[in-house]
């Protein structure tokens, strides 16, 4: 059988059971692969990946809710597993569906029942991979928005880029989108079908980076993928490179230079097909000066450099951003459509916008979120940007996230003051440490919690 093929594996340690299950799913056909024990299991789950498992609770070497923890621990895109035993515990049964099982069988089994919920599992895991198949589409479709020269011009480099495989470095200021132009750049190449990763390197704390940049293996066999693994065959984009650690930088570059690399706690190199895109707000030749950053990690990932241009350089795009971003809140977050009057946009087009795209954005969900009435005029749109930490509650109105739970209120306000303050202070990590007065390892984390682009 061809390890791409789909198949189904039934973990079992009783070889009836496990031989019989074999022969009911092959009638009506299926393909199949079987594992005596988690051991066998892990290495077939490995080598490729099963469209559904049959998997026993009690086995000699790990049990099958241990198994199952495992593997959705490293496995995002776990395909259905179904939990099988013959005494097994309700308590056993609600783990196996707290930890993502599909379904419980228990023993003796039934045929009919057997057939039935396989039947119904990769229907399940087929509708995944489907609506995952739609979510890239959509994302292939998104491309930057304005009909400027530089827009376009950039554009246009952009997909003459797309046509090779060199490594690209973005340089621009905080906000201007340079993570967008990567995604438009991946979506115009070869490897529009891989994935397309992207990490804010500076959200990741030197401790882990190792981990997070090369995945993890320990003596049990348990696999964590790293962000290169996990862009096999596609795009990793660093954002904010020139936050990355000595030693981290150090084992990148080899990496990039071998095409390999081991994981922390592995002994077994592993190879991959990555393009690499990285991004920086500061002048990364004064960082390798400083010796902050290495030379030829430098020159590796600056084959080419896009210059992404502030919106300032091309304010004639405001109009066309402030009516996406409308479309986009009311589409993606269900906001009450408002527009924004001749007056406003005009006053729009004249403002310096430090923090570009990203500050455009937040000030149009805070208006949508804030603001009452169809229209959005230019003195409301003057007070939003004169005191934005004020926030002014227009009467009646107050922000969506006051009727959620404290704790996601909290996360909501936590995302929005640090965007704020992270705008204030240009867009570096520590200012807004001082600022804000949080050390800076802590600050890494709680970015990197919320999913703040940096």
């Amino acid at each position: 059988m061809n390890a791409q093929e789909p198949y189904i594996l039934v973990v079992d340690d009783e070889e009836d059971i496990r031989q019989l299950v074999c022969e009911i799913l092959q009638d009506e056909g299926h393909s199949v692969k079987m594992a005596e024990n988690g051991t066998i299991a892990r290495e077939l789950k490995k080598d490729s990946k099963p469209s559904l498992i049959l998997l026993d609770i009690w086995m000699p070497d790990v049990d099958g809710i241990s198994l199952l923890k495992e593997w959705a621990a490293e496995d995002d895109q776990l395909c259905p597993v179904i939990m099988m035993s013959g005494h097994a515990s309700v308590e056993s049964a609600v783990e196996a569906t707290r930890l993502g099982a599909y379904d419980f069988l228990e023993k003796p089994l039934s045929l009919a029942k057997l057939l039935l919920t396989v039947e119904r599992a990769l229907e399940a895991g087929h509708l995944i991979k489907e609506n995952a198949g739609l979510k890239q589409q959509l994302m292939l479709g998104v491309e930057p928005v304005g009909k400027s020269a530089v827009v376009e011009r950039t554009k246009d480099q952009i997909k003459r880029l797309a046509q090779h495989d060199a490594r690209v470095l973005f340089v621009g200021e905080a906000g201007v989108g340079k993570e967008m132009y990567a995604r438009y750049l991946h979506n115009n190449s070869a490897r529009r079908e891989g994935p397309f990763v992207d990490v804010s390197v500076g959200s990741i704390s030197p401790e882990n980076s190792a981990v997070e940049f090369f995945g993890r293996e320990d003596g049990g066999g348990k696999i964590y993928r790293g962000l290169l693994e996990q862009a096999h065959a596609g795009t990793l984009f660093l954002g904010d490179i020139s936050g990355m650690d000595q030693e981290t930088q150090t084992r990148l570059l080899s990496a990039l230079e071998s095409s390999s690399f081991l994981r922390v706690g592995g002994s077994e190199s592993v190879r991959v097909d990555v393009r690499v895109m990285a991004s920086t707000r500061i002048s990364l030749e004064e960082e390798v000066g400083s010796g902050r950053f290495r030379r030829d990690l430098y020159y590796l990932l600056n084959v080419v450099t896009m210059e992404i241009q502030p919106l300032r350089e091309h304010s004639e795009d405001v109009p066309g951003l402030l009516n996406y971003y409308v479309d986009h809140f009311v589409a993606q977050e269900k906001l009450p459509f408002r527009k924004f009057s001749m007056a406003a946009q005009n006053y729009l087009r004249n403002y310096s916008w430090p923090g570009n795209v990203r500050e455009l954005k937040n000030l149009v969900q805070r208006l949508m979120i804030l603001g009452t009435g169809d229209d959005i005029e230019q003195d409301e749109v003057k007070d939003a940007l004169g005191s934005i930490a004020e926030e002014p509650m227009i009467a009646g109105a107050i922000p969506e996230f006051f009727n959620y739970p404290l704790k996601e209120a909290r996360e909501h306000f936590e995302k929005a003051y640090l965007e704020y303050h992270f705008e204030k202070n240009s867009g570096s990590v520590a200012k807004l440490a001082a600022a804000i007065g949080m050390e800076r390892t802590h600050l890494y984390r709680k970015l990197h919690a919320l999913k703040i682009k940096l």
